[in-house]
C-alpha cells in the first residue's frame, strides 16, 4: 500500500492518483494538518523490536505495517486542538507533533519517496548540494555564502558587479511563503550602498551566468526529463523563470548529452534521494552549469506544457517501492565524504 502524505488541495497528488487508481494500485492519502486535532497516529514496540503503527482518521484506518512506499509529498504543518488557545502553548504542540510525525514516517520500514525526511532535509542544504555536484562534474557559478559585508564587496568587484543574489535556505518560503516570494535578484548599485545590512542574514552571491535557456529537470529515479524554459524571451523571467510570462516563455523538451544526464541521476542518489529536481542554465556558447537542486519540487506544470510523461514515472516509483536501505546508504556515504 502506498501512503501518500499531502495536503488535501494537491493537485499533483490529484491527477497522479487518478493514474494510480487505473493501475489499481492500492493507496490513500493522510494530511499531517489534520494531526492531532483530528487525527491519531500511534507507533509501538513490542519485546522483540518490531514496529506497529496506525493512523486514525474519521473513517480512514492505516495500518503502517502494510505500507509498501510513502511518498512525503507536500504534507501540512499539525494543527493543535481549537480549545487550545494559549499561543505559547499552541506552538510547543505544533512544534512536538510535527517532531513526532516525522519521527514516525522516518522509522517507517518501507520505500520512501524521494527519502525519509531526515534525508530530505539534509539534501537541502545548498553549500552541501553545491559541493556534491562538482563532486559528480557539473560545472558551477563562483558563489559566496556569506554575513560578511567586506567579503561580499570583494566578491562583487571580483566579478565586476555582474552578481546576483538568492536566499540561503527555505525558511523565508515555508514561513512567509502564502503572502510573499523572494525571487533571484540581480545585486544593483543601489544595493552594494545597503552591503552593511548583509551582516544580519546570511546570503547567498553568485557570479551571473549568461543564459541561452534555463533547464527543468527532474529526476524520478533513473530516468531524466528535462524541458527547456525561453526566461530569455521576457524582461520579466530572464533573470528567474519562476516570475512566469507564460505568454512569452516557450517550455519545450530538451534533449540533455548523456554525461548530463548520467550527473543528474548520480547527484540525486548521492543525495540520499529518488526524485528531485534541477535547475541548470545553457549559456550562449553551450555550456551546463548547475544552480540547485529541490529534493521535493513541482513538477506538473512542466508535465502539462511540454508532455513529458513525469507522472507515469512517478507512478512506477511509488508502485515499486524504492529501496529504503540503498537510499540511506548512499546518503550517509556522501555525507561521510563531505566531511571528509
Amino acid at each position: 500500500m502506498i501512503l501518500i502524505l499531502t495536503a488535501c488541495d494537491d493537485n499533483t497528488v490529484d491527477h497522479v492518483a487518478r493514474k494510480l487508481k487505473a493501475r489499481g494500485a492500492e493507496f490513500v492519502r493522510f494530511d499531517p494538518a489534520d494531526f492531532p486535532s483530528k487525527a491519531a497516529v500511534s507507533v509501538s514496540y513490542g519485546a522483540d523490536g518490531k514496529p506497529r503503527g496506525s493512523i486514525a482518521a474519521g473513517n480512514l484506518r492505516v495500518d503502517l505495517e502494510r505500507v509498501t512506499t510513502l511518498w512525503h509529498r507536500r504534507p501540512g504543518t499539525p494543527i493543535p486542538h481549537e480549545h487550545i488557545t494559549d499561543n505559547a502553548t499552541r506552538g510547543y504542540i505544533r512544534d512536538e507533533c510535527t517532531w513526532y510525525v516525522s519521527d514516525v514516517w522516518n522509522a517507517l520500514d518501507c520505500g520512501s519517496v524521494p527519502a525519509p525526511p531526515s534525508v530530505v532535509h539534509a539534501a537541502e542544504f545548498k553549500a552541501s548540494q553545491l559541493r556534491l555536484a562538482a563532486a559528480v562534474g557539473f560545472e558551477l557559478p563562483p558563489t559566496l555564502f556569506t554575513t560578511s559585508p567586506e567579503e561580499f564587496l570583494a566578491f562583487y568587484r571580483r566579478h565586476n558587479g555582474e552578481v546576483i543574489s538568492k536566499l540561503a535556505g527555505p525558511t523565508f518560503n515555508r514561513r512567509f511563503g502564502d503572502t510573499l516570494s523572494r525571487y533571484t535578484q540581480v545585486v544593483s548599485r543601489r544595493d552594494v550602498g545597503y552591503a552593511d545590512s548583509v551582516k544580519l542574514c546570511p546570503v547567498i552571491f553568485q557570479a551571473y551566468v549568461p543564459k541561452r535557456i534555463e533547464l527543468r529537470i527532474t529526476v524520478v529515479g533513473e530516468r531524466v526529463f528535462a524541458a527547456a524554459i525561453d526566461s530569455q524571451a521576457s524582461n520579466h523571467s530572464r533573470h528567474d523563470w519562476r516570475r512566469y510570462d507564460f505568454s512569452s516563455t516557450r517550455h519545450q523538451r530538451h534533449p540533455l548529452p548523456v554525461e548530463i544526464e548520467h550527473r543528474c541521476v548520480e547527484l540525486v542518489e548521492r543525495l540520499g534521494l529518488c526524485y528531485g529536481t534541477i535547475d541548470m542554465v545553457v549559456t550562449p556558447d553551450g555550456r551546463y552549469v548547475f544552480l540547485e537542486i529541490n529534493p521535493n519540487g513541482q513538477y506538473l506544470w512542466i508535465e502539462e506544457l511540454t508532455g513529458l510523461p513525469i507522472s507515469d514515472a512517478m507512478c512506477d516509483l511509488l508502485m515499486a517501492a524504492p529501496s529504503r536501505a540503498k537510499a540511506s546508504r548512499r546518503a550517509f556515504k556522501s555525507c561521510f565524504e563531505a566531511a571528509a
